[in-house]
């Protein structure tokens, strides 16, 4: 006769006495089947109690309780890890890599003869995007050359004019102020011979009346005499001495009477010795007054130097504005980046302000707009954890840089206006800037592009 009877065990194959001592969880019970002997076997002398048979819904009722036992604490540990997290953190996915676009445009009105670059290449600084047709603009530089040039011989020979003016002019002054003191002692020495001349008039009319008393003494001797030669008182040779003295003192009175004559002479021609030296000083004064003409006239072309000076830098300006609109042919890359957007062929006729490409620049960041009720906490300098939509299986890592002086609603086209009786209040979003971190960004800088979509984790601790 066969017989089942139950065992229990811990599950390492030890017989539990008591299975109610132990956890339902680590119970295990095996159902055993006996041979019956081919001799009766006395039953053993009973020990213990045997335990009462359980009932099977006991079993999973407690495995519920206990699985519900972990879930609540596990929930309880996720719970405040979330809610550490989220106290010394704060996320936004309202955010996009930024970077800066240069936008190439023509200058100048010019026909497009090279292109050497496509859309997403990558280019450094200075190299070369788009060359115009230089031609025109060559041109222009030779004529401006040209006039400057020209102005700088006008200048030389204005220069050298000034030079022999300003020598003729100052050997002229000097000639007519020689001239006029020379004519200024002319004039004082008339004047002396005139005084002369004055004094030696009177002087030879006092000879005159001098010599004309002897010619009357001696006439009147001589008289007197021929009186006594007749009557015979005298000899002959008495009277012919008295001739001879009346025709001294006769002649001796004619001589003094030219003198006087000639004082007389004299005395209109120092005179006019007046009049001529007053003459040469007005020339001389003439001459000095043409001196001072001279003056004016190198003047006059310093002057003229001075405006070819003027021609001169006028030249240099168009020369060199000339120069520069030649090069605004070549168009280069202002900074490194990549190509894009671009939109000019050779052939093209472009003008000026005209968009042919643009360049985005290799410096990237993430602009994320937080509510302003995330603002209190964060600051410069704080770590960020970063998530492209792109790569989402890569987690970047940077620093908060800035924040905007303005939410974004304030740089609007049309901002709104609070004073209006309508007034809602809403939450504003501030733009954050949020630099990549060189390490956390390589093997990526080629593949991150402006726009892409960003979220991110600022820690805020």
């Amino acid at each position: 006769m066969e017989m089942t009877v139950k065992r229990y065990t811990n599950g390492q194959g030890s017989t539990l006495v008591n299975p109610k001592l132990v956890p339902a969880d680590v119970l295990h019970n095996e159902t055993l089947t006996l041979e019956p002997a081919t001799q009766p076997v006395e039953p053993a002398p009973e020990q213990f109690p045997t335990p009462a048979p359980k009932s099977p819904r006991q079993r999973p009722v407690r495995l519920l309780l206990a699985l519900a036992g972990l879930g609540a604490i596990a929930a309880g540990v996720t719970g405040y890890r979330w809610w550490q997290f989220a106290s010394t953190h704060q996320e936004t996915d309202n955010a996009a890599v930024a970077a800066h676009v240069y936008q190439i445009n023509s200058r100048i009105v010019g026909s497009v003869i090279d292109v050497p670059v496509d859309d997403n290449q990558t280019v450094q600084a200075g190299d070369l995007l788009v060359r115009l047709d230089p031609k025109d603009y060559q041109v222009k530089v030779q004529q401006a050359l040209a006039a400057l040039a020209i102005a700088q011989k006008q200048a030389q020979a204005a220069q050298t004019g000034v030079t022999l003016a300003g020598g003729t002019a100052q050997a002229q002054t000097t000639e007519a102020q020689g001239e006029l003191q020379q004519a200024i002692a002319a004039i004082s020495s008339a004047r002396s011979a005139v005084t002369e001349s004055q004094a030696g008039v009177p002087a030879a009319q006092a000879q005159v009346a001098q010599t004309q008393a002897t010619r009357q003494k001696a006439q009147a001797d001589y008289s007197r005499y021929q009186s006594l030669y007749q009557s015979g008182a005298i000899s002959r040779q008495q009277l012919d001495s008295a001739k001879a003295a009346y025709d001294v003192a006769l002649a001796q009175q004619q001589v003094a009477q030219q003198g006087v004559s000639q004082a007389q002479a004299r005395l209109a021609q120092a005179q006019n010795g007046i009049a001529a030296a007053q003459a040469g000083l007005a020339a001389s004064q003439g001459g000095v007054q043409k001196a001072q003409m001279g003056n004016v006239q190198t003047a006059v072309t310093r002057s003229q130097y001075d405006a070819a000076q003027a021609t001169i830098a006028q030249a240099q300006a168009n020369l060199a504005e000339a120069q520069l609109q030649l090069s605004y042919t070549n168009l280069n890359a202002p900074v490194g980046g990549r190509i894009g957007r671009k939109s000019v062929e050779v052939g093209e006729q472009v003008q000026p302000g005209q968009a042919l490409m643009a360049v985005v620049g290799n410096d990237v960041w993430v602009v994320a707009n937080f509510k302003e009720t995330q603002l209190a906490e964060m600051q410069p300098g704080e770590p960020v954890e970063i998530k492209l939509d792109a790569f989402p299986d890569h987690t970047f890592t940077g620093t908060v840089s800035s924040l905007s002086p303005a939410s974004g609603s304030e740089f609007a086209l049309l901002p709104p206006d609070n004073a209006t009786g309508n007034f809602t209040k809403i939450v504003q979003r501030v733009p954050v800037k949020i630099t990549f971190d060189s390490s956390s960004i390589q093997g990526y800088e080629s593949r991150i592009s402006p726009g892409m979509s960003a979220s991110v984790s600022v820690d805020v601790q």
